[in-house]
Formats: C-alpha cells, structure tokens, sequence
C-alpha cells in the first residue's frame, strides 16, 4: 500500500464566477393618450333625462301591460270565473228564458221549478230535453222529464245529440222511435258538435242534411240546429243550413259575436235554479213570447 505520502498532490480548479448576463435597456414605447369616445346624440340625452321621467314612463309601461292582459287574458274568461264563483251574468235586453236538460240534472223537483224558478226576474218559459243520442241510445230522464215538461205548462223542445259513430238515416230513425211530439211542442233539435276526422267537410254537410230532411219529412216542421259558434263558422257556415233557426252555444259573453240570425242563446253552463241539483244551462229566445209560440208544431202526422 503506497503512504501517503506517496500521494500525487490535487489541484483545484477554479471556480467559475456567474455573472447575470448583461440585459440591454429596451426602448419605451411612447403610447399616444386615449380619448374617450363621446356617447352620441340619444345617449346623451337618455344621461340628461330626469329621474321623475323615468319614473313616469316604468308607470305607464306597466299600466300597458296590465290593460292588454286583462283584455286579452281576464276579460274573456271573466264571465266563466264569475259564473264558477255563482255570479252568472244574463244578457241584456231579452225576456224570454229557457232551460235545457238531461239526465246530468238528475231528479228535478218539477213543482219548486214551476213556483219559485226565475231567471233575471223573468219565469221559465221553455225546455228542451235530451232524447237521444247515436242510433241507440236514449237519455235515462227524457220520459219524465219529457212528460213533466208538458205537464207543468212549459213549451217544450226535444233534441237528438249526434254521434259520428252511426249513420244519419239510423240515427233519425232512433229519434223518430223514441219522441212522439205533440202539437204545440217545438220542433225537433239536432245538436252536433264534433267532426269525425275521417270525413271531409262536405261529406260531413251531406250526412247532417240527411238527418235533418229526414226528420223534418217526417215530422213536418224545420228542425232547430244547435252547434256552438267556432263550430258554426267552420264546419256549417254554408248557405244550405240558413233556412234552419239557429240555436247558438257561446258562453260567458255579454252579447253574440255570431252577425247571422239566430233563434236560441245557450249563454251558459253554469246556472242554478230551486228545483235542480247542481248546475244547468240557461237560455234565451231572440222573439216575444207570441213568436216562440209560433215555432211550435201546429199538427202531427200520426204514423
């Protein structure tokens, strides 16, 4: 083993001194003043607009609002909502009254109906009663109430709901089975209110008209047709059905917006009379009492 002092001597090397390296002063950019650009002519004006203006404006936009809600939005719903809560508004200026029923009313109290029933100060002057409905079916209270209706001294109306299920000659002759009129009875009633969807608008047209030629053959006096109004414009707006009176369903309405003629104003669903359970519709006549009479039936053909 070599001694120590055998040993080559080490040198150390020398250290390496790190300098930052020497950065060159950049050049400043010189950057020009920006102006401020001037809010054009409305702006400035809108800045210059007083409080009170503001406030008088966010005032009258609101006022706006609430106008073009009620009218589009409450007013024609407001008779339905003061009907539902029991404030059933009556047209004005008519004095003939009437009711149409069926077995929805259930039993009706004939005498409290006859005694203490009016409708805008006015007595009850006709009934329409349900018969039939499709080409087999018949109302489970038309009987009584069809018997009632006579002999509790009211004109009264019978009428056929249609169904788009069966044919309009099986359909008349169902009704003609079932409702014996009498004379001083108001002529028959055919209430439709619904399009198949398979049939076009003429087709649908003819097939009324077969139901409506049939009855009157048979019965001898111009059926009544009752639709309500949308329904009347769309689908029976056509001049073959003018020669029949017009019963009109339009509700909760202070006046009819149907400009043809019309006989009959189902004007609501929502009416409540002494002697009825629940509620009923009310109706009006657009005559005197002497004209509805005139309606009525002056013979029949026996069969």
């Amino acid at each position: 083993m070599p001694s120590t002092n055998d040993r080559k001597p080490t040198t150390k090397k020398p250290k390496l001194s790190r300098t930052a390296p020497i950065r060159k002063p950049s050049a400043r950019k010189y950057h020009s003043p920006v102006r401020k650009k001037r809010p054009n002519a409305f702006v400035r004006i809108l800045q210059k607009t007083p409080n009170w203006v503001w406030w008088l404006g966010g005032a009258l936009i609101v006022s706006l609002y609430l106008y073009f809600f009620y009218y589009f939005f409450v007013g024609p719903f407001g008779f339905r909502w003061r009907a539902l809560y029991g404030e059933v508004t009556y047209p004005e200026g008519y004095e003939i009254r009437g009711i149409d029923i069926s077995h929805y009313q259930g039993n009706i109290n004939w005498n409290q109906l006859r005694n203490d029933a009016v409708i805008d100060k006015s007595p009850i002057r006709f009934v329409m009663i349900k018969a039939t409905e499709g080409s087999d079916r018949v109302d489970e209270c038309f009987a009584n109430n069809f018997r009632n209706a006579r002999d509790y001294g009211y004109l009264r109306g019978a009428y056929h709901f249609w169904s788009n299920q069966s044919g309009a000659i099986s359909q008349a002759s169902h009704f003609i089975r079932t409702v014996k009129l009498e004379q001083g009875d108001l002529p028959p009633v055919l209430d439709v209110e619904h399009k198949p969807n398979h049939m076009s608008v003429e087709e649908f047209q003819d097939s009324l008209k077969c139901w409506l030629d049939t009855i009157e053959k048979h019965y001898d006096t111009v059926p009544i047709l009752y639709t309500y109004y949308k329904f009347k414009k769309k689908y029976l707006n056509d001049t073959i059905f003018d020669r029949y009176p017009y019963w009109i369903a339009h509700y909760y309405v202070d006046s009819i917006e149907y400009k043809g003629k019309w006989k009959f104003w189902q004007h609501t669903d929502r009416g409540r009379l002494p002697g009825i359970n629940g509620f009923v519709d009310l109706n009006i006549y657009n005559g005197s009492y002497y004209d509805l009479q005139q309606m009525t039936i002056s013979s029949v053909t026996e069969d």
